[in-house]
């Protein structure tokens, strides 16, 4: 399987798991598309608008350190190959490799039904937390701004919020994050893979630079913003070894909190990123995969409640031990997110705030 330049999936196999037909050969124009196209063609990326009825997400993991969250997007054009979210795409009967990259959805009425939840009587505020899913920074908001309009919404109303991301776009909307820092209301994570640019454009071929993601660190820092670089996800024999490098060069930007994961596999993503190993990294797929399991309990993925997101093994333990010390010497902890609830004032559903 060979790699298609700009893009992360090697393949666009559709998914088994919820049935759904492979497509069969029929005679029309899709029968001789790649023969002409050549295994290099560049799939071109597609917005469709979606209308959902609502947009706050609500869960009961014991797994991660929220409760609700909201997606502006579903797919995302920064094309990780290693995207926990990419097996989404397959229920909607799209495929987890280059369809979850080049056909994407935004949700333009995001803030209106935000709105609308917050102001409902029952409501009571904890940390929305943006970019659990799909990057809320990925290129297509710099269109349409849904991101941005949430965070209004979050000033506006007084309510915490969260973001995780792998763009500097966050920094264009730096005027509402300081807003937001200075009520003590916002807390953002960007995620570092490694520090060189060739092998990040293979594994994360649309998202910002190593650079401009620590630049973007700095920044966020210089602003008053609180911030964290998350090491994920950390790859074994293939990104790891830029671990305390990256804490590092936060570290120097004025960063002092910090948290590393380990890469996931759940679903598809196991066999994209096989295939990812074998157009990349044929001389060390073997190795990867078998540190991944021994990481996993002897499955590419561990999908149960409490261990997920517990690496077990040797391994595991080298890497939590690395990122510890380096950490100490830095003078780096884990990000204390303890953002205020209290400020939160229901909103009405004209755009006036209730004085109750």
């Amino acid at each position: 399987m060979s790699a298609i330049k700009g893009r992360g999936a090697a393949s666009g196999a559709v998914s088994a798991r919820f049935n759904l037909p492979a497509r069969e050969a029929d005679g029309d124009w899709l029968d001789s598309a790649q023969l002409v196209d050549g295994p290099g063609r560049h799939p071109l990326t597609t917005v469709t608008e979606e209308h959902p009825r609502s947009i706050l997400s609500f869960n009961k993991s014991p797994d991660v350190p929220f409760d609700r969250s909201v997606n502006a997007y579903r797919g995302c054009e920064h094309g990780c190959i290693y995207c926990f979210a990419r097996p989404s795409h397959a229920y909607h009967d799209l495929s987890p490799g280059l369809d979850f990259e080049t056909r994407l959805f935004a949700k333009p009425a995001a803030a209106k039904l935000l709105r609308e939840t917050l102001a409902k009587p029952g409501y009571r505020p904890a940390p929305i937390a943006m970019g659990t899913n799909t990057d809320p920074y990925q290129p297509i908001e710099a269109r349409y701004r849904i991101t941005r309009a949430v965070l209004e919404l979050c000033l506006e109303t007084g309510h915490p919020v969260t973001i995780t991301t792998k763009s500097d776009r966050v920094l264009r909307d730096i005027d509402l994050l300081q807003a937001l820092a200075a009520r003590n209301l916002v807390h953002v994570g960007i995620s570092v893979t490694s520090l060189d640019p060739v092998l990040s454009g293979k594994l994360e071929p649309r998202a910002a630079s190593p650079a401009k993601r620590m630049a973007a660190l700095g920044r966020l820092s210089a602003a008053g913003v609180p911030a964290h670089v998350s090491v994920a996800p950390v790859i074994p024999a293939v990104t790891d070894h830029y671990l305390e490098a990256i804490l590092e060069e936060a570290a120097e930007r004025g960063i002092r909190a910090a948290t590393w994961i380990i890469v996931r596999l759940p679903h598809e993503v196991a066999p994209l990123f096989r295939e990812w190993l074998d157009a990349h990294f044929p001389d060390r797929a073997g190795k990867v995969m078998a540190t991944i399991r021994s990481i996993r309990g002897g499955r590419d993925n561990d999908p149960d409640f409490f261990t997920r997101m517990r690496p077990q093994g040797v391994w595991a333990d080298l890497f939590r031990r690395r990122f510890r010390v380096a950490a100490t010497r830095l003078g780096i902890t884990g990000p204390k997110v303890d953002l205020d609830c209290t400020q939160f004032r229901r909103p009405s559903l004209d755009g006036q705030l209730s004085l109750l």
